[in-house]
């Protein structure tokens, strides 16, 4: 049986075989652009990360499905005394949280002495690689209202620079864990061994942190302070570390359970400062309480401010 049809791009015997003349140039104008690369994605965070996003994200859901993590600083079922102000001055103030040079080690309790800055705060803020970009505006905008918050409070001259910093607020994500200790050291040469090896295995329990060096060996004069933030954390969340964090870094470092309304108290009831946290930082930059004062030293001037700003 014949083939029926048989279709081909052969060449045609009619055709010439060469041809001497040489086709002219296609206009420049008809000659297509070359197609655009396609621009990179950009690379999303891991799964160590996006598990931290994920959980985050169930403790914020968490906190606020059973009323906590109130932003609206107090109210008539959190009114508070000068008697209250000065027992949560005192506590807050006048203790550490942990022991000094000791990483991540709780306190005993005993009494410390009163810090705080001297000299200016130049606050900076620095983001990690894997930083979702479209946080860093954002952070960068809340950073700088809430330093200017607190400068007007205190009275102490806080401001936000690009160099010669002091204060440095640092977002950073799980996959920039291994730039943190680095950076820390890079900022604070002589920083303590124990207090840099918190970084190389942070527990997710530890939403941010700050730590503060002083000035003086063993002293109680800030001349440097870093704080960390995850940036795993939902919007809420993040702003209450950049609140807690930069406050407790200028000497409010303890925290409190009688604290209220107050984010120095670890129930989480209250997401961002407070008007009762305004009053201790002011009671705290009050300049006749001198760091290293100890209790008893400090005592008439927390007094007389707690009842003058109580009342």
């Amino acid at each position: 049986m014949g083939v029926a049809a048989l279709a081909s791009c052969d060449s045609s015997r009619l055709a010439p075989r060469k041809t001497s003349v040489t086709p002219a140039a296609r206009p420049a104008a008809l000659v297509p652009p070359p197609a655009p690369k396609p621009a990179p994605k950009p690379a999303g965070p891991s799964a160590a990360s996006q598990s931290l996003i994920d959980y985050y994200a169930r403790v914020q859901n968490d906190l606020l499905v059973r009323g906590l993590l109130r932003t609206d600083g107090g109210g008539p079922d959190t009114v508070f005394t000068d008697t209250m102000l000065i027992r949560n001055f005192e506590q807050i103030a006048l203790a550490e949280e942990y022991e000094r040079g000791a990483g991540l080690k709780p306190s005993s309790g005993s009494p410390s002495a009163v810090k705080k800055w001297t000299k200016p705060i130049r606050m900076t803020v620095e983001f990690g690689k894997g930083v979702a970009q479209d946080q860093i505006p954002q952070d960068t905008a809340r950073v700088s209202a809430y330093a200017a918050r607190l400068s007007r409070v205190t009275g102490h001259p806080i401001q936000m620079v690009d160099r010669g910093a002091n204060f440095h607020v640092l977002f950073m994500s799980e996959d920039d864990r291994a730039q943190i200790a680095p950076r820390v050291q890079q900022l604070v040469p002589d920083v303590n061994p124990s207090a840099l090896s918190l970084f190389d295995n942070l527990p997710r329990s530890i939403h941010c942190l700050v730590i503060a060096f002083s000035d003086t060996p063993d002293g109680y004069d800030y001349g440097q302070a870093i704080a960390i933030i995850r940036s795993e954390h939902p919007e809420l969340l993040r702003r209450s570390c950049i609140h807690e964090e930069i406050a407790q870094g200028l000497g409010l470092g303890n925290d409190d359970p009688r604290a209220r309304p107050s984010i120095f108290n670890d129930d989480d009831e209250f997401a961002l400062l407070t008007t009762h946290d305004e009053m201790l930082l002011k009671i705290l930059y009050d300049p006749r309480l001198r760091p290293g004062m100890t209790r008893e030293q400090a005592r008439p001037v927390v007094v007389e401010q707690a009842a003058a700003l109580a009342q």
